[in-house]
């Protein structure tokens, strides 16, 4: 009766045991290795589309309504001036780059090796380059579309842009948005 009531403790023993160590190791890797919540990403996503048509109809809107010659301050000027501000209080990171190896602006290229990908990509074709990364703790959509010229007035500052075939991408947006 001894040596039966003896395993019988042994085996709950190493049943608790088993089991903590079975909670304790699988709890912390399984929300490691899933990644954030899809709906999560699904709600990073459709923030970059938005951002990415407002942005991008602000850019147009403003360059066909107030840019009229070389003289003229550039909406893409204007909008890099609005993204360090937006990146400054934190909302989100967004950039634009230069696919052409003609950057108006020496710091428009792109920058590690998600933007060169990405930039190879998006003039190959594609139309939206992603991935998801984690920084601090927290993950993060990094997100990459493309800039066509879209306009006759994109070529007074980018002369050349003149000859590039319609829907080619020159440059890209890229983001960098919190998933919550």
């Amino acid at each position: 009766m001894l040596k039966i009531g003896a395993a019988l403790c042994t085996v709950v023993l190493l049943s608790v045991v088993a089991t903590s160590v079975f909670v304790s190791a699988e709890t912390p890797q399984e929300k490691k290795q899933a990644g954030p919540p899809k709906a999560a990403v699904e709600r990073a996503r459709k923030t970059v589309k938005m951002l990415d048509h407002i942005y991008k109809s602000s850019i147009v809107l403003i360059t066909d309504k107030y840019v009229n010659d070389e003289n003229d301050y550039p909406a893409g000027s204007a909008f890099v001036e609005l993204f360090k501000s937006v990146d400054k209080k934190g909302w989100h990171k967004v950039r634009l780059i230069d696919l052409t190896g003609e950057p108006y602006e020496s710091e428009n290229v792109a920058q590690g090796e998600f933007e060169k990908q990405g930039g190879k990509q998006l003039k190959a074709g594609k139309p939206y380059v992603e991935e998801i990364i984690e920084k601090d703790g927290k993950p993060y959509l990094r997100a990459m579309t493309p800039v066509p010229v879209v306009m006759k007035k994109c070529v007074m500052c980018h002369p050349h842009y003149a000859d590039v075939k319609k829907g080619t991408p020159i440059g890209a947006m890229t983001y960098v948005v919190p998933i919550e």
